[in-house]
């Protein structure tokens, strides 16, 4: 999922089973990009690979993603990543839909319906 500064969703894409979210990232990022002009992409240590990086860059974007714990350091900026509980906070949101959280559609265009249709609810709720 990717979301705004504000914490409201922007975009959505589901993964089967154990899959890595990684590869999701860059449809996410094509996404957002498309939307507008992206600022920050923040993400967690599992994001930690080059080609994300350099995929971030050539959108223009400044990275704030921590070094995963084998990969050498990298400088990012500690006080935007600290604000990458907006994104989970996010999802708790949307898991207040009993639909979402217990996913009990059984096809994927079904369950991503009902996401949207709760992260249309959240951003209607959540004006500033």
């Amino acid at each position: 999922m990717a979301c705004d500064a504000r914490g409201l969703a922007l975009a959505f894409v589901l993964l089967c089973g154990q899959a890595s979210e990684l590869r999701a990232a860059p449809s996410l990022l094509a996404t957002v990009t498309a939307l507008g002009q992206v600022g920050r992409v923040v993400c967690d240590r599992a994001y930690s690979s080059r080609p994300w990086r350099l995929m971030i860059e050539e959108a223009g974007a400044d990275q704030c993603v921590p070094a995963n714990r084998t990969h050498p350091p990298v400088c990012y900026d500690r006080r935007a990543y600290a604000r990458r509980h907006k994104v989970e906070n996010l999802w708790a949101r949307l898991k207040e839909w009993r639909a979402v959280s217990t996913r009990y559609d059984k096809t994927a265009a079904s369950y991503q319906g009902a996401l949207h249709i709760a992260a249309i609810i959240d951003r209607l709720s959540n004006r500033a």
